[in-house]
């Protein structure tokens, strides 16, 4: 049994206009949550000067960040989420293909494998806050 899946990537030769700026990144990720089925608590969303972007999207399932380096063509990402495993795959396919990289080096790991089967995973929505 696993508790989450979390994928690492990095993203090379992507074009370096698209990823120079974070207010073009903003819809893929966004877009890639939804696709995901993922539900997003906050975001936040940074643009280098004068060129490159980073962001984290907290999820209720866990999180997604990503950091950019355009002048190498490169998007660095971690997709972590302890909801749907299939979800995790589905966002990041669905900015894969908007990004549209000339190759991809990933892994993808399953997280928090020594949790015995009769222990109760409590997931962050079901947790009350006083």
């Amino acid at each position: 049994m696993a508790v989450g899946v979390q994928i690492i990537a990095d993203l090379y030769g992507v074009d370096e206009d698209l990823i120079s700026d974070a207010n073009k990144l903003y819809p893929i990720f966004e877009g890639a949550i939804k696709r995901g089925r993922l539900t997003e608590i906050s975001s936040d969303y940074y643009q280098f000067q004068p060129k490159g972007a980073s962001g984290v999207v907290l999820l209720a399932e866990s999180h997604l960040s990503f950091h950019t380096w355009p002048e190498h063509g490169l998007v660095t990402l971690d997709i972590y989420t302890c909801g749907d495993p299939e979800s995790a795959d589905i966002a990041f396919n669905y900015i894969v293909s908007l990004l549209r990289p000339e190759s991809v080096d990933y892994k993808k790991l399953n997280r928090g494998v020594k949790v015995e089967e009769n222990v109760k995973v409590i997931r962050p929505q079901q947790i009350a806050i006083s």
